[in-house]
């Protein structure tokens, strides 16, 4: 059994979103609270991907809505960019930890796992057609991209794909948490905010 198994022969966002829900394709679905599907419209011209769902969001159900997300809500509004017109999603539908204690720590998907999920966000992209593809870290970008290719030496360009007419990459907004420094993390956040402006003047041309 694959995630293969479990998409809707017509599938559209809704059929997908319910069948993900009781996706057994991998092992992560074990642990997880719930699938975290992508989120947005049919119609969206962006779509963002990130690497899998946090604590916050296998708890609440949508995407990004964790620290991380906070950040880039922010950093979207200060490119101008309007997250209702975007469809967010990740390559991993459940969120992968370890309990330590209360807490519950994330751990990188492996590419098996990635793998695994793969056919969700094939379908996502099929059904959404996306103008542009935001690949957000290295995780997603490796995943989609090839696992040569380097947001750090990348980030901001676009590159050549069948995935959509523009596809990019640029980190992911948990980077920006991990900062070490409050004068790092300002420097990573307008070094982000600086590749959502390239995001927003493509979709402007």
């Amino acid at each position: 059994m694959s995630a293969a198994d479990y998409i809707p022969e017509r599938p559209t966002l809704s059929s997908l979103r319910e069948a993900a829900a009781s996706c057994r394709g991998c092992h992560l679905y074990g642990n997880a609270t719930q699938t975290v599907f992508g989120a947005g419209l049919k119609r969206s011209r962006v779509m963002m991907v990130g690497e899998q769902p946090g604590d916050r969001e296998d708890r609440e159900g949508p995407p990004f809505v964790g620290p991380a997300g906070h950040i880039l809500d922010r950093a979207l509004d200060d490119a101008g960019i309007d997250r209702g017109d975007l469809y967010v999603t990740n390559v991993v539908k459940h969120f992968k930890f370890v309990q330590r204690g209360k807490r519950r720590i994330h751990q990188t998907p492996v590419m098996e796992e990635i793998n695994a999920c793969r056919p969700w966000l094939d379908a996502e992209i099929a059904v959404i057609k996306p103008e542009m593809l935001v690949c957000l870290g290295a995780v997603a970008a490796k995943a989609l991209l090839g696992s040569s290719f380097r947001v750090t030496r990348c980030r901001g360009q676009f590159v050549e794909s069948d995935l959509a007419p523009l596809v990019t990459a640029t980190v992911h907004p948990s980077s920006i948490l991990r900062a070490r420094s409050d004068a790092e993390r300002k420097q990573a956040y307008e070094a982000f905010v600086a590749d959502l402006h390239l995001v927003a003047s493509r979709l402007h041309e």
